[in-house]
């Protein structure tokens, strides 16, 4: 296995991920966030390729997650597992009591793994349909 190491990385890093593997068929500005730059983004790097981002936001002790994507070809190895993990063992540092998302209901199974509940938040975006899911964090 590659060597693995996740770190935060500035915002502009993310887009091209974000787009190639989100929304690769809409204009690149698309997948830019207004408040990119009030976010905390992580990337993981396999070898030395970044590979898989996300990019996390709060208000207070709630965070939220956004833009999380993997590289189709690194996809099924188990990094956005790896990111994941990360981020919830960082917002816990902070006392964050929940962290939450806006979930492809396709990725429902993935984040049900690690102990996200679905809400009845549901909506479309882009064709897309998204649910948002919730992660109580006991600390």
């Amino acid at each position: 296995m590659q060597e693995i190491q996740i770190e935060q990385i500035r915002p502009d890093l993310t887009w091209r991920i974000r787009h190639e593997v989100m929304y690769p068929g809409l204009p690149f500005d698309t997948i830019k966030l207004a408040n990119d730059d009030e976010g905390i983004h992580f990337g993981l790097f396999a070898g030395n390729k970044l590979t898989s981002v996300v990019s996390l936001f709060n208000k207070g002790n709630i965070y939220q997650f956004r833009k999380f994507a993997t590289l189709a070809e690194s996809q099924g190895k188990g990094y956005g597992s790896l990111l994941l993990d990360h981020i919830i063992n960082y917002v816990k540092t902070f006392d964050a009591v929940k962290l939450w998302c806006n979930a492809r209901v396709s990725a429902i199974p993935f984040y049900n793994k690690f102990g996200f509940i679905e809400t009845d938040k549901v909506s479309t975006n882009n064709g897309i349909d998204f649910v948002i899911m919730e992660l109580e964090l006991n600390n």
